[in-house]
């Protein structure tokens, strides 16, 4: 079979397109910051001395880690409706869904920087008689991030390519708005090659930076 492609039909969907990138984008920016932000205190109720809070902060990241996202998206979606009768919008169930997932990951990312940082560090705010909470706002947190810089980054490329699933629940992103063209000019290879094309400008300039840091923290660590 012989199939030519007609590019040309792809100016006629990327209106479709484009609108449908908007909403990954924006969608993706709002997971960011919510895992950015939560995925602080839940490092740190993970490192917890108290026993509760330390269980019930793992419970959630295993939780999150252990299922599938797109199980946990149409439970949210799907099941949180019949079983509390609580109907989230489809965008909003995508964020929070996302969001919760990421918070889980960035948490253990967070946790593996923190627990790298040297004790003496900590032992030398203490005598200096510093809060938990500026030890961790001025010492712990600037440490770690920078740290684990790379691990993050890589995380947040993860969850812009997770926002492919919302499609599933009626989103109108990237992935929902390609699948609407292709039906509707019957030129799936064109509109999807296209589609991957979008989701690979915005994912690999990232990637690049991590692999930068990557090599930058390897010859640092070879200097000392």
């Amino acid at each position: 079979m012989n199939y030519i492609p007609d590019w040309g039909i792809v100016s006629k969907a990327m209106p479709l397109l484009l609108s449908g990138m908007r909403t990954s984008i924006v969608l993706t920016l709002l997971v960011v910051c919510i895992g950015l932000s939560l995925g602080i205190p839940v490092a740190l109720a993970r490192m917890s001395g108290i026993y509760i809070i330390r269980y019930l902060a793992q419970a959630y990241i295993e939780i999150f880690r252990c299922t599938p996202l797109l199980l946990q998206l149409f439970w949210v979606f799907y099941a949180l409706p019949m079983v509390f009768g609580i109907k989230l919008p489809g965008f909003l169930a995508a964020v929070l869904t996302i969001g919760l997932n990421l918070i889980a990951y960035m948490a253990e990312a967070y946790r593996s920087g923190f627990q790298s940082i040297p004790e003496e560090q900590i032992e030398a705010a203490n005598v200096l008689q510093l809060s938990r909470f500026d030890q961790v706002i001025h010492i712990i947190f600037p440490q770690a991030f920078r740290q684990q810089l790379p691990s993050i980054l890589s995380l947040l490329v993860g969850a812009f390519k997770d926002t492919v699933l919302v499609s599933t629940i009626g989103v109108a992103d990237l992935m929902f708005q390609a699948n609407t063209a292709s039906q509707q000019y019957y030129r799936p290879f064109e509109i999807f090659t296209v589609t991957a094309l979008f989701y690979f400008i915005i994912a690999f300039p990232v990637t690049l930076v991590v692999n930068a840091l990557e090599r930058h923290m390897l010859m640092q660590r070879d200097n000392v």
